[in-house]
């Protein structure tokens, strides 16, 4: 059975040490959807603000290189690439998150943050319209490298 990699014997939160891994290339992609009303959608292109899909899009990648100082036990990284993708939809905003990198730990976490920020910056941008916009399906699409190997969910 696997364990949780982030406590020690005793229980006790950890960093975890990585300086055992061989540095490989590991890729991770995210996903996030942003449900809102047909009424907002429409609004979106004359946002006073800017474009929020542009200004998310810039918020997610500069989120995933700050990953480490907001995940208390994430490994600071050396991306390599960082991009974030925004497509309006009929009913809200897709968010597909990339990151990169060759290191010693894969960079899920900073593929997640990316998507959940460019989310949430949807939503401030657009919150003026409707205090209802939903934020969904915040989840790891797929990643590679590393010892646990490649993952795509099905």
């Amino acid at each position: 059975m696997k364990k949780l990699t982030h406590y020690d014997a005793s229980g006790t939160p950890r960093m975890v040490d990585v300086s055992v891994k061989t540095e490989t290339r590991r890729t991770a992609r995210a996903h996030a959807f942003v449900k809102m009303s047909p009424e907002v959608m429409q609004a979106l292109p004359a946002n006073p603000k800017g474009s929020p899909l542009e200004i998310a899009r810039v918020a997610g990648v500069m989120a995933a290189k700050k990953t480490s100082d907001l995940i208390p036990l994430c490994h600071p990284l050396m991306l390599s690439h960082a991009d974030v993708e925004v497509m309006m939809e009929p009913n809200g905003v897709r968010i597909i998150a990339s990151a990169a990198t060759s290191a010693q730990t894969g960079v899920e976490m900073e593929a997640l943050t990316a998507a959940a920020v460019a989310a949430l910056t949807i939503y401030d941008m657009t919150k003026g319209l409707d205090k209802s916009i939903e934020i969904q399906d915040l989840y790891l699409l797929e990643k590679t490298g590393g010892k646990s190997g490649d993952f795509r969910r099905s």
